[in-house]
């Protein structure tokens, strides 16, 4: 639904809103935000609201001029469902501008909604669901984690084996009040590891999906004496969390799923650094079905990207490198352009290796080529790609590389 100025004015007033949260993300997609009064709501629509840049990581650029103003996204309003009746909030996403009222460069929700334009005019439609893993962990008497699990549970176990199932139907009630669609939950392959799944949506509501989900878990976490843990390695000798991706294109052309994965593959090793922002992330690929050669296969898990055999709406793509320390929005605009160079060029999938990579012998496994296997390999490859520089401002990509 499009929502106008008067539509939201009177939606405030109608279901007497007390606090209006507008929300956004730093360079690395952590979510910031700053509550205002609904009195001011027409000044953020009209003129945004004045935040300081320079304390903001990859938004601050010159200190000297370092005023922002957050401008609302209208149609991204939503009911935070956990505030009482008396003191009713809403919340929206917004998009960080320059004092000229241009967007900032750096503002990674503008980097996907260009993204998302460019395919437009091309004549191709994108749509993601994301897959989330994350540990859960015992807290002591000052709420802080024990880093013991809450159960020695597996793959899809389920009660009383599987502690966090209550947990995951209270994550999956608070979603669904915020109007995100989560599509499935069950136990992971580690003690105390979860994973929830999206239905798909459109790139930029997948997104905002994506950074509002963490929120939550960690909410509902701590509200049950627990804490959660999305790091790529929580325990050293167990299966790590990764952020799966699916993906899907819409448009005319023959193959044009096919042409989208070889896109991403001949890109992944400029793109590793923003899927996997840290060193620990790296301590994850490569082990645990976490993928580490640059393969695509139908439905093999430990592959870079898998072609589900499920039959649904979406005929789709998983990318299984990434971790949930990437920006979902930058990550989701680098998907695009590079599926969208795959599509352009018809370039051909190679044929996929449709074994188990890890039961395979080194011999075996030679002239397959791998994605970075270090931090520092990572941003060399991004250093030097000319794909990432035209697709991505130059200090988005400068700021990583620090």
């Amino acid at each position: 639904m499009k929502y106008t100025k008067n539509d939201i004015i009177a939606l405030l007033e109608e279901e007497n809103v007390e606090f209006v949260r507008l929300e956004f993300t730093d360079i690395f997609g952590r979510p910031r935000s700053m509550t205002v009064m609904p009195e001011e709501f027409e000044k953020a629509v009209e003129h945004g609201i004045s935040i300081d840049g320079s304390a903001i990581p990859g938004l601050g650029g010159d200190n000297i001029h370092s005023d922002l103003f957050l401008s609302p996204d209208l149609d991204s309003i939503s009911y935070l469902p956990w505030r009482p009746d008396q003191g009713k909030a809403v919340r929206f996403f917004c998009n960080v501008k320059n004092p000229d009222g241009t967007f900032h460069n750096c503002d990674s929700r503008w980097i996907l909604t260009k993204a998302v334009e460019e395919a437009e005019k091309e004549g191709y439609t994108f749509y993601f669901g994301t897959e989330f893993e994350f540990y859960l962990f015992k807290t002591d008497a000052k709420g802080e984690s024990t880093r013991i699990p809450i159960d020695n549970a597996g793959y899809m176990d389920s009660t009383p084996d599987d502690k966090g199932d209550s947990i995951r139907r209270e994550i999956c009630l608070q979603l669904k009040d915020l109007g995100m669609k989560p599509e499935g939950a069950h136990h992971e392959e580690g003690p105390g590891q979860n994973e929830i799944d999206f239905a798909y949506a459109s790139p930029l509501t997948a997104a905002d999906n994506a950074v509002t989900f963490c929120q939550i878990v960690k909410r509902v976490s701590a509200l049950n004496g627990l804490s959660v843990d999305f790091s790529p390695k929580p325990i050293s000798d167990k299966a790590g969390n990764g952020l799966h991706i699916n993906l899907s294109v819409k448009g005319e052309g023959d193959e044009i799923l096919e042409h989208m994965i070889a896109g991403i593959l001949e890109h992944i090793k400029a793109m590793t650094l923003f899927f996997n922002p840290t060193e620990s992330s790296y301590r994850r690929l490569g082990s645990f079905k976490a993928p580490r050669y640059i393969s695509a296969s139908r439905g093999n898990r430990s592959q870079l990207v898998r072609i589900p055999e499920a039959k649904d709406p979406y005929i789709r793509a998983e990318v299984r490198s990434p971790d949930s320390g990437a920006n979902p929005y930058i990550a989701f605009a680098l998907l695009i352009y590079a599926g969208l160079d795959g599509i352009r060029r018809k370039l051909p999938l190679k044929g996929g290796l449709d074994q188990n990579l890890y039961l395979l012998t080194p011999e075996e496994l030679k002239g397959w080529d791998t994605i970075p296997k270090s931090l520092l390999e990572a941003k060399n490859e991004a250093m030097k790609s000319q794909f990432l520089k035209s697709v991505l401002p130059q200090s988005v990509i400068k700021y990583y590389l620090r």
